[in-house]
């Protein structure tokens, strides 16, 4: 078989080979370093190399998928959005398994590797005639097509569903999270919505016009710039050096308005009951008092952080800060929660910017820059600083010492 370089081949031949060479990396690197991120996100890049392949040969003058394989399947289908969700979770906690109750995942998948396989085992002439007679007149097609589409926004809503979840949660166990915070899976997903959006635009152009394979391509060109996209910033994204252990809270259940609903149900907090009755339009409810055992807690708490100051830790934890309290983490979360109103992230963080003021009308420190000044007060970047200072104060630091009378 001869390939045919052409301005169609060639860029699907580029694409289809960067997809497995960097599969192939991270693979090695997974299998190395023991990551199962790296190892699904090369599958990942496997199932974009599958999705161009039919093209790239076809335009390479290569037909052995219409002649020999025809029904046979081609690609991962299916199995592409479950691999991406699947990737998502193991970068949030780097201690995840596959289980068995995560096998129901890749049920339609088996379901339509197995109907096409029964079919093609029967012969290239049967083939044919179960295309012509079953598989299209009663809209075989049709449905797995509408399923895909089901498939690929319903995990692409629990991708982005676990990712704002994560986020939050971060904020609640570390106190600096931009190397935690994974944009880069935002913006990775982000490009597959794009990336499927067009595909299915093509279609429903090709479909409805009728196209031909030279006008149906710009879509697998598309995917091309997606490998390239997924591929580089996928293998040099940088891993934490925390092991996370991000478990997706479940899914709240609503309770009836006529059964008591506690505010809080972690140890120490005494909660009040929601009550209604028929003759009520609202129900009031009433804020949980924090305990004595907690109020002591929180007295130590912020003894320990005026005396230690663990804050000017930039890496410094939800549960490196209770080990250091002998308590646990789920404890002391519920006295800065409860007994503090706020998250763990901004709590430490109002510790660096009142560190920040004290220290930046100090005369000593007259030759130093915001920049370092920050540093020294925990903070680890530019971003993060300005973020927090004018999340705590309202201003910008320029703006905010703009108004300060420092001592001559």
């Amino acid at each position: 078989m001869t390939f045919y370089f052409s301005a169609y081949s060639t860029p699907l031949l580029f694409g289809f080979v960067q997809a497995w060479v960097y599969a192939i990396l991270l693979w090695v690197r997974g299998y190395r370093e023991e990551r199962l991120s790296d190892k699904l996100l090369g599958w990942v890049l496997v199932g974009c190399a599958l999705n161009i392949w039919e093209y790239m040969l076809g335009f390479g003058g290569i037909e052995i998928l219409w002649r020999e394989l025809e029904f046979f399947p081609r690609s991962l289908g299916y199995l592409f959005p479950v691999l991406c969700y699947f990737y998502l979770r193991s970068q949030f906690n780097t201690g995840f398994l596959f289980t068995r109750r995560d096998l129901w995942h890749a049920v339609p998948f088996l379901i339509f590797v197995v109907y096409h396989i029964s079919v093609f085992a029967m012969g290239h002439d049967a083939v044919i005639r179960w295309e012509e007679t079953v598989h299209h007149p009663y809209h075989i097609a049709d449905i797995e097509f509408g399923a895909g589409i089901v498939i690929d926004l319903l995990y692409l809503y629990w991708s982005l569903q676990l990712y704002r979840e994560y986020r939050a949660w971060i904020k609640t166990q570390f106190s600096e999270t931009d190397s935690i915070s994974f944009r880069w899976f935002r913006n990775f997903l982000i490009a597959l919505t794009i990336t499927s959006v067009f595909s299915f635009l093509m279609t429903m152009l090709s479909l409805t016009l009728g196209l031909n394979f030279f006008q149906d391509w710009w879509d697998e060109l598309f995917e091309v710039v997606l490998i390239y996209y997924l591929s580089i910033n996928g293998y040099t994204q940088a891993q934490s050096v925390r092991r996370l252990t991000f478990h997706s809270p479940p899914s709240a259940e609503s309770e009836p308005l006529d059964i008591a609903v506690t505010a809080r149900s972690l140890p120490g907090v005494s909660t009040i009951k929601k009550v209604s009755t028929l003759g009520l339009q609202s129900a009031e409810l009433v804020a949980p008092a924090i305990s004595d055992e907690l109020l002591r807690l929180r007295d130590k708490l912020m003894n320990y952080m005026s005396r230690e100051k663990p804050y000017l830790e930039p890496e410094l934890s939800l549960a490196d800060l209770a080990r250091r309290l002998h308590t646990n983490p789920a404890i002391l979360s519920q006295v800065i929660n409860t007994g503090l109103g706020k998250n763990f992230n901004d709590f430490v963080n109002e510790y660096r910017v009142e560190a920040f003021k004290e220290q930046v009308r100090n005369p000593a420190n007259t030759h130093l820059s915001f920049l370092g000044i920050a540093l020294d007060c925990g903070f680890n970047s530019k971003a993060t600083f300005n973020r927090a200072f004018r999340k705590c104060t309202g201003q910008a630091p320029g703006e905010f010492l703009s108004t300060q009378k420092l001592p001559p």
